[in-house]
C-alpha cells in the first residue's frame, strides 16, 4: 500500500517564497499539483520563480507582502485569496538572521530580526487561521495545514546568532500553541527545523575556510541542499498528514542527536 501524493485542487501561500528554502517549498508544491501563491518583498524575483513553475507545467500566483508591516500582511492574504482561492496550506517561511554577539545588539537590531522572524510569522499564520477557521465552521471535514519553518537554532543556541536563536525558540513555541487552540477546527500546525541547509544565501560562507570548518564539525561533515525537506514537506502539508499536530520535526542529519 503506497501513499499518493496528490495536491490537486490546493491552494498553498507560501512567504519568503522569492529566494532559498521558499523558492525550493513552492517548487515542490507547485510540482505536487498545488496552485501556489509567491509572497515577499522582492516582486521581480518572485515574477521569475513564477515564469519557471509555468513553464514546468504548474500554477504560480504573486503577491507582495512585507511580514513586518501588520496592514501588509492583511492585504496580501486577502489578494492571494481573490487571486487563487482559499488558502489550505501555508509554509510560513519568511526570515532574517544577523551574526553578533549578544553585547553588540542593538534595539534596532533586535527588532529587526524578532519583527521578521516572531511577529511577523504569528501575524501571517493568525491572519490565515482566522479564514481557515471560518471556512471549518461551515464544514468541519476541512482540512488545512500551516507550517511554520523555524531553525534547529531555536532548540540549541548557536554562538553569535543569540537573537535568532531566541527568535526561532519563539516559532517553536508558537507552533505548539496554535496546534492546541487551532486543532478543534482542522488546521495542523508543525513547524520544520532546519539544521545547515547550502542556499545560494550562504553558499560563499560555506566555501569558505570559516564554513569548512563549520561543517567538519557536522555529524556527516556535510550540509544539507535544500530538496532534503522534500519528503517532509510533502508529508506535513498532505491529507495524510491528519494526526501530526503540534510537531517539532528536526531536519538536520544528526546534528540535534549528538
Amino acid at each position: 500500500m503506497g501513499i499518493e501524493v496528490n495536491f490537486e485542487g490546493k491552494i498553498a501561500l507560501i512567504t519568503g517564497a522569492s529566494s532559498g528554502l521558499g523558492a525550493r517549498f513552492a517548487k515542490v508544491l507547485a510540482k505536487a499539483g498545488c496552485q501556489v501563491v509567491l509572497a515577499s518583498r522582492r516582486i521581480e524575483r518572485l515574477k521569475e520563480l513564477r515564469a519557471e513553475i509555468e513553464a514546468d507545467g504548474g500554477a504560480a500566483h504573486v503577491v507582495t507582502v512585507d511580514v513586518t508591516d501588520f496592514a501588509s500582511i492583511k492585504s496580501a492574504i486577502a489578494h492571494a485569496e481573490t487571486e487563487a482561492g482559499p488558502i489550505d496550506i501555508l509554509v510560513n517561511n519568511s526570515g532574517v538572521s544577523m551574526t553578533q554577539r549578544l553585547l553588540d545588539v542593538s534595539p534596532e537590531d533586535y527588532d529587526f530580526v524578532m519583527d521578521c522572524n516572531l511577529r511577523g510569522a504569528f501575524f501571517v499564520a493568525q491572519e490565515t487561521a482566522k479564514r481557515m477557521v471560518a471556512r471549518a465552521k461551515g464544514d468541519p471535514r476541512k482540512q488545512h495545514r500551516i507550517i511554520n519553518i523555524a531553525s534547529v537554532a531555536g532548540l540549541r543556541v548557536l554562538p553569535q546568532i543569540g537573537v535568532y536563536c531566541m527568535s526561532k525558540a519563539g516559532v517553536v513555541q508558537m507552533t505548539k500553541a496554535m496546534a492546541v487552540e487551532w486543532g478543534k477546527y482542522g488546521i495542523n500546525t508543525n513547524a520544520i527545523c532546519p539544521g545547515y541547509i547550502e542556499t545560494e544565501i550562504n553558499e560563499d560562507y560555506f566555501a569558505s575556510e570559516q564554513g569548512k570548518r563549520l561543517i567538519d564539525m557536522l555529524p556527516r561533515k556535510r550540509a544539507g541542499k535544500p530538496e532534503d525537506l522534500d519528503g517532509l514537506l510533502l508529508l506535513l502539508a498532505g491529507d495524510e498528514a491528519h494526526f501530526i499536530n503540534g510537531a517539532i520535526i528536526s531536519a538536520d542529519d544528526g546534528m540535534m542527536a549528538g
